[in-house]
């Protein structure tokens, strides 16, 4: 059994729970697993990660998570707890085939329930692909993780580990984390991860996911998505988890509706694709156009991150703003082996049972990272203005 603890998922995904569950209890979705990388999988994988996705019905939460929760996580409510307490994953709302080496995954249900899987299900992915084909982890890799949160310390760059999704496997995650908050001083923010933020008594790390957008793309229309998701996410959190993805449907589009409003309500924005340093001057005149002081925002960097990327983008901003650093493959899967290129997004979304199906689509800053319905992505392009 690969994933054995109830939290040993992302922050972002039991938040975004609370927030569907507030606003949005019957909506149905599809996700959809996409394969950049175009890895061939062994035979038999699909069987074997079918028996893993099984045993994760027998994870619940624990006594001790549930009040690692309640004393870190003030933005949950004691109802969701108590929610969290008692939910179990469904194996059935999960679909994997197996043709050859290609490898297809949905997953379907009340979005609800079905957000948990994405993050566990793509560390499952991971950490058996590198099992079944015997790849063990290079004997240094820890005193390069030991050098690496030396040389961010240096630069004085506050940072977090955002890497569940695509890790070695949880022994090389664990380990990795407790390096990071041993070799560094009060840049280590905490980690993403629930349960190693309890075992290693840190911070547990989130921000607003690419979904919460998609949802609201797909069913209020392009123009309206982002200005509607982030009203709604601030109607469930009250001004808490404050930093807000950027690039759902292209950093242009985003900046065209973060009005005044919510650009004093939230504490910053989130930078996962693009060019960084374009995306920092941009985000400072804004803030200076809206009379705010950009020193007094924060912006989290997150996509393909290295230490000298942050040192880079560190030194163009200058102080100019506070930045953060949220880094993921660079630190989970450094180990010797090449990291799998893969996502899970939604793909299809309803507001109830009885409804019709949309489509659900990603229009990244680059256009690689785009996710979705080709179809719909035109159409979306053409809504946006977007050549």
């Amino acid at each position: 059994m690969i994933i054995k603890h109830f939290t040993d998922n992302d922050l972002y995904k039991f938040s975004v729970m609370l927030a569907i569950q507030k606003l949005y209890p019957k909506a149905m979705v599809r996700y959809r697993f996409f394969n950049r990388g175009e890895t061939d999988f062994p035979e038999g994988f699909a069987e074997a990660l079918k028996a893993e996705v099984k045993n994760m019905a027998e994870l619940k939460l624990s006594r001790q998570e549930k009040q690692f929760i309640e004393k870190r996580c003030y933005f949950f409510d004691p109802v969701f707890i108590d929610f969290m307490e008692g939910y179990t994953y469904n194996p059935d709302e999960v679909k994997i085939t197996q043709t050859g080496g290609k490898l297809e995954i949905s997953i379907e249900g009340y979005w609800y329930r079905t957000v948990l899987w994405e993050v566990p299900l793509m560390a499952l992915i991971s950490e058996l692909y590198f099992r079944i084909k015997g790849v063990c982890p290079e004997e240094n890799y820890l005193d390069r993780t030991i050098d690496k949160a030396k040389s961010l310390r240096e630069l004085n760059a506050d940072y977090s580990d955002f890497g569940t999704r695509r890790r070695f496997s949880f022994d090389v995650h664990d380990r990795v984390v407790e390096a990071l908050k041993e070799n560094s001083e009060n840049n280590f923010k905490g980690t993403s991860n629930v349960y190693l933020a309890m075992k290693h008594n840190t911070i547990p790390i989130g921000t607003m996911p690419h979904e919460w957008f998609m949802y609201h793309g797909a069913v209020y229309g392009y123009r309206a998505a982002t200005a509607k998701a982030l009203e709604a996410w601030v109607d469930v959190f009250q001004g808490s988890l404050g930093i807000t993805l950027t690039d759902t449907y292209t950093s242009d589009m985003f900046f065209r509706s973060f009005g005044l409003k919510h650009a004093k309500l939230f504490d910053g924005v989130r930078c996962d694709s693009g060019d960084p340093i374009e995306f920092a001057d941009r985000l400072v005149e804004f803030y200076r156009k809206n009379r705010i002081d950009p020193a007094s925002k924060t912006v989290v960097y997150s996509d393909s991150l290295n230490v000298e990327e942050v040192g880079r983008i560190k030194k163009h901003l200058a102080n100019r703003i506070h930045d953060t650093y949220g880094i993921g493959t660079f630190f989970t899967n450094d180990v010797g082996a090449k990291p799998l290129n893969m996502v899970i997004k939604l793909a299809q979304v309803k507001i109830n049972p009885e409804g019709d199906y949309f489509d659900a689509i990603k229009l990244s800053d680059v256009s690689g990272k785009n996710t979705g319905d080709s179809n719909e992505i035109k159409i979306a392009r053409l809504t946006l203005n977007i050549d």
